[in-house]
């Protein structure tokens, strides 16, 4: 585990994310001490996801505005059919490059944008999916120094993502949807 400061968490999910995202991110607080930025594989259109997830939460959730400053307390969520990077002034950027794995927002996108702007600073989560989005993105995550949690493969609802995740990460830490929610709440602690 990571002994820097905790700045900010990333979170990749895929199929079966609405129920392993419920579990953990309706336990944040209002007044949560970290930004989260979060992809989801949804399709181009209209996102259904923010008022899903701000009715079973006290934290914000928002889909940022590109050049967005990251603040704290608040859950960011990439619009549907935009790759969503963390910018070296700690800003979120949009981008409509080509999909990553069929993939647009793509979650390597964000770990590795977000990898190089937070180092060691930084929670990356990989929760169930059914491809391998995500692996590379932990890698980078590990390599700058900073800290991977993986759902359990075992108990997630596609295992496809968190099994890629543990294999091209070989220090992430395997952990239930319970554990991770609380694992958080200690980050905003510290």
């Amino acid at each position: 585990m990571s002994a820097a400061r905790p700045q900010a968490i990333v979170v990749g999910a895929s199929a079966g994310a609405v129920q392993a995202l419920s579990v953990i991110l309706s336990r944040l607080p209002a007044n949560y001490s970290l930004p989260v930025l979060v992809v989801v594989h949804v399709p181009e259109g209209p996102s259904g996801l923010l008022p899903l997830f701000a009715n079973k939460s006290a934290i914000a959730f928002r889909e940022p505005e590109d050049k967005e400053p990251i603040a704290p307390a608040t859950v960011y969520i990439a619009p549907p059919g935009y790759h969503m990077l963390v910018e070296a002034g700690l800003s979120i950027a949009l981008s409509t490059d080509e999909p990553v794995l069929f993939s647009r927002p793509s979650i390597d996108v964000l770990f590795e944008s977000a990898a190089d702007s937070y180092g060691s600073g930084l929670t990356g989560i990989v929760l169930t999916g059914a491809n391998d989005d995500g692996a590379r993105g932990a890698a980078a995550i590990s390599r700058s120094g900073g800290m991977v949690l993986v759902e359990d493969p075992a108990t997630a609802y596609a295992s496809a993502m968190p099994t890629a995740a543990l294999a091209r990460c070989a220090n992430a830490t395997t952990m239930s949807l319970d554990a991770i929610a609380e694992h958080l709440l200690e980050l905003g602690r510290s």
